[in-house]
């Protein structure tokens, strides 16, 4: 009497990998996973490698679990696959306060973001 397995939220012929608690706007993100999305698998990780932009580290870590998810988890080959998907999300913000002058202060928000991604077989054409 156990519990059901869950159906998958992707294709056959898909794999997913999720980054919840990535420090950083939303917005910022999203400027990263634009870079990606539609790319080859390889094209990405080096895109990634070489940006300038801070975010890419973490992103690119999320497509290295999407990479391996497919490899290991659904038997997809890895020379084949293409980023179908690159979703950004916000999360929680952290909310402090810095004291300023004549006893006032002033709000930081500290946001974090969600990056999805999907990565797909494409067959060979």
């Amino acid at each position: 009497m156990g519990k059901m397995k869950s159906p998958r939220r992707v294709g056959d012929n898909e794999a997913l990998a999720v980054g919840n608690q990535i420090r950083g706007s939303a917005q910022k993100l999203n400027l990263v996973a634009g870079l990606i999305r539609g790319k080859k698998v390889e094209d990405a990780m080096n895109i990634l490698s070489f940006s300038k932009k801070a975010m890419a580290l973490d992103a690119k870590k999320v497509l290295a679990s999407a990479i391996a998810n497919a490899e290991n988890n659904h038997n997809l080959d890895v020379d084949s696959l293409v980023v179908a998907e690159a979703s950004v999300g916000k999360r929680m913000t952290m909310k402090r306060f810095k004291a300023r002058a004549r006893g006032r202060s002033a709000q930081i928000l500290k946001p974090f973001s969600r990056l999805r991604i999907v990565v797909r077989e494409q067959e060979e054409e």
